[in-house]
């Protein structure tokens, strides 16, 4: 029979992904607060947001807090909705008039590279990797991985118990009890 155990292993591959949107989310919060909330408030106000002072305090927020619960693997598919909102709102009232593409490059002067307006290409990446990891779970290193083994473990407690308590005893010491796995023996008192 299979090792249940290895399905419960979280997947490696996800931990680059949580931790490049949340610290993402972290860094353009932290930039609208750094370069003054009254600045993006004032460009929601420019795009007709409606209640912009609102709505952007809670994107502040919402990107602070949100990208560290990703960061932090806590509570990633609830944290993932108004994410994705503030990034669908973006692509749609900012980027889209720019195309795709996130760099445009327009040309290099003594100062440097002058690069245009970004387009939706960023946006979708950051969609696409929120709907990675809702999909996927949280990877290795995640409080939601933690909290979820911690359940499946107690879970499986309880049935053992239960099958102690109803006469289902295994035959040999060795040997499971029927429709569970154990993984030690069960004192109850």
């Amino acid at each position: 029979m299979k090792d249940t155990r290895a399905a419960l292993r979280p997947s490696w591959s996800v931990l680059p992904l949580r931790i490049i949107v949340g610290y993402g989310f972290v860094a353009h919060g932290y930039a609208k607060v750094m370069n003054g909330p009254e600045h993006f408030i004032a460009t929601l106000e420019a795009l007709h947001v409606p209640a912009a002072f609102l709505m952007g305090w809670l994107t502040i927020v919402f990107e602070l807090l949100g990208g560290a619960a990703i960061l932090a693997g806590a509570f990633v598919t609830l944290t993932s909705i108004p994410l994705a909102a503030i990034l669908l709102v973006a692509m749609f009232t900012v980027h889209l008039p720019y195309g795709f593409s996130s760099i445009k490059l327009r040309g290099v002067t003594a100062a440097g590279a002058q690069f245009g307006p970004p387009g939706y290409e960023t946006d979708l990446l950051y969609l696409a990797c929120l709907a990675t990891l809702v999909v996927s779970g949280p990877g290795p290193f995640a409080i939601d991985t933690r909290l979820r083994q911690r359940a499946n473990h107690q879970a499986e407690l309880v049935l053992t118990a239960s099958d102690w308590t109803r006469g289902r005893l295994p035959s040999h010491p060795t040997e499971p009890a029927q429709h569970t796995k154990r993984r030690g023996p069960v004192v109850l008192t």
